[in-house]
């Protein structure tokens, strides 16, 4: 499998200006490039080489090298568009945005990223040193550093493009590695069911409660301090929210890696597969009142199912999909459905057979039911596709792949407890 290995440079003043006038020169080609593009309407990569190659060397200086890879992101753009068109990610057609997205040629920001290939870029890992094309120039000799283990991924699997990105005042490489992924085990002694939510992240079928207290008021805290901040309006406040940015994100991020990293490893242990919800969505079918809107938007429930699934994925466990309807409202001991069954958002009480559970772990087992019967019935599909994330370790192919240890399916025979309709579970 392929992931995305991060790197940050340590670039001189000299080498950070060559650095950033080559990304300037390179996404202002690219921005002309996709003007010729959607004037001629030529799309195709070879087709569009012909009507801009010898233009964009003569005028922006770019190497052999460099001018292929602004033609293939052009390229790479409107077919990115082309896609979220038909998803419906930019609304109907006809709608404002979607006019918006379809009336005007793609254009790159001046520090956008730019691909890079072996003959642009080399690599001295054990030297932690590395020699870059720009417009000024071959340079060499320019530092970088990264974790002793991104090391020796991009020491023993480093293969492909890398992408050379500017971020926050900072230089960094994502490097694509090659990664061997283990034998998949078709034949789980059974499933880890994770029950998602907003108060406790993720809650397991063996009862482990991972609670999101921590992550939800270190939102709550920025979310307070951007306001006072934004209100404030001065030069000290604006340059404290551009200091502050993506703190949030980042936090969320390395909780996010470090349950998935623990589910997959208990997975693997005990030689069973993993059950998760499809929460596609949810925030489409969700109706809240103004308090919950904050924190429902900011659920990193999709990105935490991407952690999971490519981690299980390069150990080889496999990974089910099931319905979440109404796994908050039945009893995992006698299957009886009630809305009343949910006593609060953290107590369950089944009003058939008396059984008390917590709500989040008798979700997560309904979860396990649900996955083991869809297994045992053979149902085969693929998971639901999630954007490749170019952060380290990410999963970075470009396309959704059918993997055979990965499985969506919903269980339609009769007597099911999987319905068609239903609040999911979690959100509470």
């Amino acid at each position: 499998m392929k992931l995305v290995v991060q790197v940050r440079l340590l670039p001189t003043p000299p080498e950070a200006a060559a650095l950033e006038a080559t990304l300037r020169a390179c996404n202002e080609a690219a921005t002309w490039v996709s003007g010729v593009a959607f004037e001629m309407d030529v799309k195709s990569n070879f087709a569009l080489r012909e009507h801009t190659y010898r233009q964009i060397k003569a005028r922006w200086g770019l190497g052999a090298q460099a001018v292929q890879h602004v033609i293939k992101k052009t390229c790479d753009a409107y077919a990115t568009l082309k896609a979220a068109l038909k998803a419906g990610n930019l609304g109907r057609p006809g709608s404002k945005r979607y006019r918006r997205a379809v009336e005007k040629p793609v254009a790159f920001r001046p520090q956008g990223a730019q691909p890079y290939d072996d003959r642009m870029l080399s690599w001295q890992i054990d030297q932690r040193r590395i020699s870059i094309w720009t417009t000024a120039g071959r340079m060499k000799d320019v530092a970088f550093t990264a974790a002793p283990e991104h090391l020796a991924t991009l020491a023993l699997h480093r293969k492909g493009e890398s992408e050379l990105v500017y971020r926050d005042g900072m230089w960094f490489l994502n490097a694509t590695c090659e990664v061997p992924e283990a034998a998949p085990n078709t034949d789980p002694v059974d499933f880890l069911a994770i029950d998602l939510g907003i108060v406790n992240i993720a809650t397991t079928s063996d009862g482990q409660i991972m609670a999101g207290r921590e992550l939800n008021r270190l939102r709550a805290r920025e979310r307070t301090l951007r306001t006072k901040l934004r209100k404030k309006n001065t030069p000290s406040a604006r340059r404290r929210l551009k200091k502050r940015r993506r703190k949030e994100a980042r936090r969320a991020r390395d909780i996010n890696h470090k349950i998935a990293k623990h589910v997959v490893a208990e997975a693997e242990r005990t030689g069973r597969g993993i059950a998760l919800e499809d929460l596609k969505g949810i925030r489409e079918r969700g109706r809240l009142r103004k308090p919950q809107r904050a924190a429902h938007s900011s659920w990193s429930f999709a990105q935490l199912g991407q952690f999971i699934a490519y981690k299980a994925r390069r150990a080889g466990v496999p990974v089910v999909y099931v319905d979440p309807a109404y796994t908050s409202r039945t009893c995992a001991q006698c299957g009886h459905i009630d809305k009343a069954n949910r006593v609060s958002q953290a107590w369950f009480a089944c009003r058939s057979c008396g059984f008390v559970d917590h709500a989040d772990r008798n979700s997560s087992r309904n979860i396990r039911a649900r996955a083991w019967a869809l297994w045992r019935r053979g149902a085969q599909s693929t998971a639901p596709a999630h954007s490749p994330n170019r952060r380290v370790g990410q999963d970075a192919n470009a396309a959704p792949q059918p993997v055979a240890p990965v499985v969506q399916a919903r269980d339609l025979s009769p007597g099911s407890l999987t319905r068609r309709s239903g609040p999911p579970c979690g959100c509470a």
